[in-house]
């Protein structure tokens, strides 16, 4: 994707993705027009269409950008936090904290995104199971580092533990969802 600078006017693909990201994610993917989309971004219907040939196509685009940015800053940020992999396993609660405590948190894109979204073909739908598997391949890895035994297993049910404090922050409006899932994951880890 083009970065643009400073001086430069963000592109009209830019513009696009902008106003969606800001509205799917504070609003619902489902609850969201493209005409809204228009206005919002200030390009015309036929500009958006010359770049996503359907609301459906600019879903799975806004997810898939989300992914990457998402996943980028979520390793980047527990790597800093510990350097051991069982470290980093418990510091993952820590992150996700963090993200939680943030003004404009409202929980996870894609599993919002899939709850609207229902079907399964749908692109936007496979854009978000793609990120669930890479997220366990991340842990997969830093389990497999920590020479944990089980390591699928355990992989398995610290996703679960991640997700389930994703949805209580976002329900609660809590991110004290993070440090209880963080004591369950301590346990977890010191079992196997």
């Amino acid at each position: 994707m083009p970065r643009t600078t400073s001086s430069s006017k963000p592109s009209v693909r830019d513009r696009i993705m902008q106003a969606a990201s800001t509205l799917f994610y504070q609003e619902g993917v489902q609850n969201v027009g493209i005409d809204r989309i228009i206005a919002e971004s200030g390009v015309a219907k036929m500009s958006l269409y010359n770049h996503f040939k359907s609301k459906d196509a600019l879903i799975a685009a806004w997810l898939q950008q989300r992914d990457v940015n998402w996943r980028e800053w979520f390793q980047k940020t527990v790597e800093k936090q510990a350097t051991a992999p069982a470290e980093r396993l418990l510091a993952m609660f820590d992150v996700l904290e963090e993200w939680f405590s943030q003004p404009d948190f409202r929980g996870c894109a894609f599993i919002n995104s899939s709850v609207e979204l229902v079907d399964p073909e749908h692109p936007g739908y496979q854009v978000a199971i793609e990120h669930q598997q890479a997220l366990y391949g991340y842990i997969l890895h830093l389990v497999q580092a920590a020479e944990l035994d089980s390591p699928d297993a355990v992989a398995e049910q610290l996703l679960l533990l991640m997700e389930g404090a994703i949805v209580v922050a976002m329900m609660r409006r809590s991110p004290a969802a993070a440090t209880h899932a963080k004591t369950a994951a301590a346990m977890l880890i010191q079992i196997t």
